[in-house]
């Protein structure tokens, strides 16, 4: 009945990540379109001047979700929800170009043009962002079991900023390069946003780590697995 328990209770907490995995995954691609400005002071470099879509505010958290989803259920899992977050991004994206094809009545706060300039690049950003996405994540995974096996279960924060690391570089360059080809952004953008995109992940990834240290150990705590050990 324990072991019952316990596996109910793994389940629950794996719905949970894959939940806010995909929520966070659909969230950048519906509202990459707006641009933002951020100043910050970096060590070594002083000052800097960060130009980002919003779209890429949600996303680092799918890199620390499948780093934790490796980290508790193990490599299986964690594709699962990759697969998952693409069927779920490609069925939106159906629902979107449904939406965009009706015609809005006379009286309807959105028109047509206006729900078109918003969401009527979404298919090419899908497009690209999932080509980018799949990718990037299997590398994030496989990086992460690597550095799992080779250090043998040990350096928590090497596995997960080294996997991110890698990973980000293949998804933010692959993203922007398919974003510029469909003319969704110009190419004089690609290398600023490149630096600018790879740079605020690396200090996501950075900030993440102690939360990763934090929620893989209350889960280790939570199923009683020893460090590196996964659910079976």
């Amino acid at each position: 009945m324990k072991n019952e328990s316990m596996h109910e209770t793994a389940n629950k907490f794996y719905i949970l990540l894959s939940g806010i995995f995909i929520a966070s995954l659909i969230a950048s691609n519906l509202i990459f379109q707006k641009f933002f400005t951020w100043d910050i002071w970096i060590p070594l470099i002083g000052n800097y001047t960060f130009e980002l879509s919003v779209g890429i505010l949600p996303y680092p958290i799918t890199f620390l979700v499948t780093d934790l989803i490796s980290e508790i259920y193990g490599q299986k899992k964690a594709n699962q929800v990759v697969i998952s977050g693409f069927v779920s991004s490609i069925f939106i994206m159906g629902v979107i170009l449904i939406a965009d094809a009706v015609t809005a009545t006379a009286w309807s706060p959105v028109d047509d043009s206006l729900f078109t300039k918003v969401f009527g690049l979404f298919g090419p950003a899908v497009f690209a962002s999932m080509t980018a996405y799949l990718t990037a994540q299997f590398i994030d995974i496989r990086v992460f079991h690597f550095w799992k096996k080779l250090t043998k279960n040990k350096h928590l924060w090497l596995r997960n900023n080294g996997s991110t690391i890698f990973s980000q570089v293949v998804d933010t360059s692959s993203v922007l390069f398919l974003l510029c080809y469909f003319g969704v952004i110009p190419w004089e953008k690609f290398s600023i946003l490149f630096i600018n995109g790879f740079l605020f992940k690396m200090l996501i990834a950075l900030i993440d780590t102690p939360l990763f240290y934090l929620f893989s150990g209350l889960l280790r705590r939570k199923f009683n697995l020893k460090l590196g050990e996964e659910l079976v």
